[in-house]
């Protein structure tokens, strides 16, 4: 009888601890912002390597998109386009692409920033939507908004899609003061 109370105690107390230990484990969403933050740190320390892990494949849809806005501004003085949609929309670019030429970048720091970040996720498949910001140095270039689809793979949560949408700056980036012996 001892034997059996001992062991029902023994189990209940496994019972009772086993939430624990699964509460320790990161949720779905804790891995979809972890994605969102490695995302952003990959920009600012141009690591490519971490940046095309986060994606499903290389190959995945990378659409932004002109605000008419910019697109206004930028054809003001130019012919009106045969193709207006060509301009307003920008579907040849890749996270490869992407990343590869923020590397190159190394005469100035580069960061996109998120705000109002929203995941919508079934465990399976996600949606993130947020509000960013594309800056180099203290260069607000672009802003806008944009989406994410995810897959939960056995590797983890990958991003399958990048929609954006892209405000221009108006305002140019300062320029440059060049240093000049004399």
């Amino acid at each position: 009888m001892k034997k059996t109370t001992a062991a029902a105690l023994v189990c209940s107390a496994m019972l009772v601890a086993a939430p624990a230990f699964a509460a320790a484990e990161p949720s779905e969403r804790e891995k979809i912002e972890q994605v969102v933050e490695t995302f952003r740190v990959s920009i600012i320390n141009k690591d490519a390597d971490s940046f095309m892990k986060l994606f499903y494949s290389d190959t995945i849809p990378w659409i932004g998109v002109t605000t008419d806005k910019s697109l206004a501004r930028e054809n003001a003085n130019k012919p009106k386009p045969d193709m207006p949609d060509e301009q307003k929309i920008s579907a040849g670019g890749s996270p490869r692409k992407f990343i590869e030429g923020i590397v190159k970048r190394t005469d100035m720091t580069i960061e996109e920033k998120f705000d109002n970040v929203r995941i919508d996720s079934d465990g399976d498949v996600a949606q993130v939507w947020f509000d960013y910001s594309f800056n180099r140095d203290d260069y607000k270039s672009n802003w806008g908004k944009e989406a994410w689809h995810l897959v939960r793979t056995d590797a983890g949560w990958k991003i399958s899609s990048v929609i954006w949408s892209m405000e221009f700056n108006p305002e140019p980036p300062p320029k440059v003061k060049k240093n000049t012996k004399q």
